[in-house]
């Protein structure tokens, strides 16, 4: 298993690094008329732009009239920078004549100890009768939020086009996990909680380091944000706790609100949740634990819901305010120890598990074909393997069975 992530040692002297936009990404211009923008396409394609406060940007995107479509857009403020309390960004999937495609995501930059990288999806899945359903050209539109009080400057956006056949997942809120009585386990059966194995996480989507169930010792400076890739099979829940660090002696160190966070996105770059507790140069935890992925049946509702709709690729993201740096002394922006206690356990109570689990294959179905079925999603990424004995960026998802009654 690969534990290393960008290059460079943790906490080194300089600058610190920024996102890391997808190598050979293509640089395009949206255009700020809703009329023509430059067609974002489907598959092992990444493309870059910049969003200045107010404007609105506008993409096309070519839908056929069967597949689900998640278009996804990751802001990415320099490191460090402050923002204003209304900046942050809108994304939206819409018709020519302007009728949206589903809710609009709004994602703002603002933790309350400092900016970091946001990233979310629209989406289009088709249903008759529903004005997104026909195969035609639909305009992607990107909306930054208002800077008054933070940075003006152009922020650096990534954009990515998705694709993937219907009837293998239901984005729509009409698969997913049940809303309707019971809830997840909030906790693990046994999180780990060792001294870690080192790690050097990713700067972001596109070279986050991969680790799987155990501890992982890492290293934030103030201001940074680091990614790490974690595999989460179908009818798995995900559960995640960040151990920061005491900051280096040195002088006293101011409470930040919302000091350090622990943020999580889906394959898709979708949003999945974001958790922030205070910091103040001593030791402090944060944790989240997600409903089970790619769990079919019922209705979707609530961003954690609809976020684990997948199986594959989850993006775990570690957070340190710029605030966390302003105290006194030499070694008031040096870097503060983290470690990352990760687990993916069966979906619990078992009543909300799609069938009893025995050895890891569902009951009833041992000597059905129950591998995960590799999906057409492609433009999630280059470069890199999803899941061991998948070559290249894919999302991955389970077969529904319509033969189980579930």
């Amino acid at each position: 298993m690969a534990v290393t992530g960008r290059a460079g040692a943790a906490g080194e002297a300089g600058a610190l690094t920024g996102y890391a936009m997808a190598p050979g990404a293509q640089v395009i211009e949206g255009a700020l008329a809703r009329d023509g923008g430059p067609l974002l396409r489907p598959g092992p394609h990444t493309y870059k732009d910049s969003v200045r406060p107010g404007e609105r940007k506008h993409y096309t995107v070519e839908l056929d009239g069967t597949s689900n479509a998640y278009v996804s857009a990751v802001a990415a403020p320099k490191p460090g920078s402050a923002m204003g309390p209304r900046d942050g960004i809108d994304v939206t999937l819409e018709t020519p004549d302007g009728t949206p495609c589903g809710a609009g995501r709004h994602r703002t930059f603002l933790s309350a100890g400092g900016a970091y990288p946001v990233a979310d999806y629209a989406e289009r899945v088709p249903r008759a009768g529903s004005a997104c359903a026909a195969a035609g050209t639909y305009r992607f539109v990107l909306e930054r939020g208002d800077a008054a009080g933070g940075d003006g400057a152009a922020v650096p956006v990534e954009l990515q086009y998705v694709t993937a056949p219907p009837g293998e997942e239901d984005p729509g809120g009409q698969g997913g996990p049940s809303s309707q009585g019971g809830t997840w386990a909030s906790q693990a059966p046994r999180m780990p909680d060792g001294p870690g194995k080192a790690v050097t996480g990713g700067s972001g989507f596109n070279d986050a380091a991969e680790v799987g169930a155990g501890s992982w010792k890492d290293e934030l400076r103030p201001g940074e944000t680091r990614f790490y890739r974690v595999a989460v099979t179908a009818g798995r829940q995900l559960f995640a706790r960040a151990r920061f660090g005491a900051a280096p002696s040195g002088g006293a160190s101011p409470y930040v609100s919302g000091g350090v966070r622990l943020g999580l996105n889906n394959t898709a770059r979708g949003y999945v949740m974001n958790r922030t507790t205070g910091y103040q140069g001593k030791a402090a935890v944060v944790s989240l634990a997600t409903p089970p992925a790619a769990y079919g049946g019922g209705v979707a509702v609530g961003d954690a819901v609809r976020g684990m709709r997948f199986a594959g690729w989850y993006y775990l993201q570690a957070s340190l305010s710029p605030r966390a740096g302003s105290g006194t002394g030499a070694s008031a922006a040096a870097a503060v120890p983290v470690t990352l206690d990760v687990d993916v356990a069966a979906a619990r109570p078992a009543a909300l598990a799609p069938k009893p689990v025995s050895g890891g294959v569902p009951a009833g179905e041992k000597g059905r074909d129950v591998r995960l079925r590799v999906i057409g999603y492609t433009g999630v990424g280059t470069g890199s393997a999803l899941l061991a004995g998948l070559a290249g960026w894919t999302l991955v998802a389970r077969r529904r069975s319509r033969r189980q009654g579930e």
